[in-house]
């Protein structure tokens, strides 16, 4: 049994609330915006880090991390990367790996929209954890744990905070 904290989009800045949310996790997945080295060497202190590079991140995380992220866990093959879409309508890139390599669970960010969604077409778990940070549209700080149990993947839970909010 492998337990996944998932978050995207920081941008550059870590919410207090991740460290207890994420306490019981064995790795964290970053789906890319970290927005510079600093966040990522901070959290791969604290965990192990599986994380790919976005559309606002700089050299400095870009030649730390790809842009894609293929791996097995467990029994599940995961495919990552920050600009991915939506079941019907992915990324051009993204749905050619998709349809390539055919992961059961495929990861990404970008939107600031948290989405659970089970791609019926593909068969695979797509997950967007939303936006971790404060910067963008978002009302709301979102980021999310789960476990990887064999070829299982459940209890999936959210973490909330409102972004106007100080912390």
């Amino acid at each position: 049994m492998t337990r996944i904290g998932l978050l995207s989009d920081t941008h550059g800045w870590l919410h207090p609330g991740i460290y207890e949310f994420f306490k019981d996790s064995d790795e964290i997945w970053h789906c890319g915006d970290i927005g510079n080295i600093e966040i990522a060497d901070e959290l791969s202190e604290y965990k192990i880090l599986k994380a790919v590079y976005g559309n606002i991140d700089g050299w400095d995380v870009r030649v730390k991390f790809p842009p894609y992220l293929s791996f097995q866990c467990e029994e599940v093959s995961v495919l990552m990367t920050h600009v991915g879409g939506y079941p019907g309508r992915y990324d051009a890139e993204a749905r050619k790996k998709i349809l390539f390599e055919k992961p059961g669970l495929f990861v990404c960010g970008h939107s600031h929209i948290l989405k659970v969604i089970y791609d019926k077409k593909n068969e695979l778990l797509h997950i967007n954890p939303g936006a971790a940070g404060k910067f963008g549209l978002q009302q709301v700080i979102t980021f999310i744990r789960f476990v990887i149990d064999g070829k299982d993947i459940r209890d999936l839970e959210i973490c909330e905070h409102p972004k106007n909010r100080k912390v």
